[in-house]
């Protein structure tokens, strides 16, 4: 329990900052894998899960302590009645804020991929520039609607793939000489990578509260992984 951090807890939540590469929810064809929500219902046996974040994602997620709040948030989830902003790093120089509003399906031929299609599901992300860098992006993205794999897909869509990411854009590892856009020398060792991971962060949730009926904010701050990759693009990818 002491690598997580808790945000917020009373009675009827508990918000966390979820670790980078673990699993939210314990895996469906291997139970024993270490899962966010194994490790606190050693503490907290009684948690309901209401939502998930990706595996590699990191940041805010909230869990129920009773069946009247997971009902309640189980609501608000399914009917998009929340606010969901991330940090993502791209490939590529985007030079303005956009909307993408296009439907997303599982892939009919690889199995836990998602597609843009016409027939899926209604899905909604907006983005805006927090800054720009020689090869990549630092967005805000927020999404209105939950769709597996969201933000990677709708991002990857329209040319602009997370800077990191095996099943919709590059499977390279992010490290110094890829910012640097430079080969190696021989002297030098093979790079250690910055992040082998997506750089994905949920920043911020906002919620109604289950009892209180109050708007409710809370805010992840970074891993230390995405912060060294936004130390190093401030440094050498300019």
């Amino acid at each position: 329990m002491s690598k997580i951090e808790i945000l917020f807890e009373d009675d009827h939540l508990l918000v966390v900052n979820k670790p980078p590469v673990m699993l939210s929810i314990p895996d469906r064809w291997d139970a024993n894998k270490d899962s966010l929500y194994h490790s606190l219902t050693a503490q907290y046996p009684d948690l309901l899960v209401v939502h998930r974040l990706d595996k590699d994602t990191s940041g805010v997620i909230v869990f129920a302590k009773n069946p009247e709040a997971h009902k309640i948030l189980n609501n608000q989830f399914a009917n998009s009645e929340n606010f969901k902003s991330y940090l993502a790093v791209v490939n590529g120089i985007v030079f303005e804020s956009g909307i993408i509003d296009t439907a997303i399906a599982a892939d009919p031929f690889q199995a836990g991929k998602m597609v843009v299609h016409k027939k899926g599901k209604p899905s909604l992300t907006e983005y805006e520039v927090v800054d720009s860098f020689r090869e990549f992006s630092l967005l805000r993205v927020r999404i209105h609607t939950g769709r597996t794999h969201q933000i990677r897909v709708h991002l990857s869509s329209i040319g602009f793939p997370l800077a990191f990411d095996p099943l919709y854009g590059s499977a390279e590892p992010i490290t110094i000489a890829n910012i640097k856009k430079r080969k190696l020398r021989i002297s030098e060792e093979t790079p250690i990578p910055l992040m082998a991971r997506v750089p994905l962060h949920a920043t911020i949730l906002k919620i109604i509260h289950p009892f209180t009926f109050e708007l409710v904010e809370f805010e992840a701050g970074l891993p230390k992984d995405f912060k060294a990759l936004l130390n190093q693009l401030d440094k050498w990818g300019r």
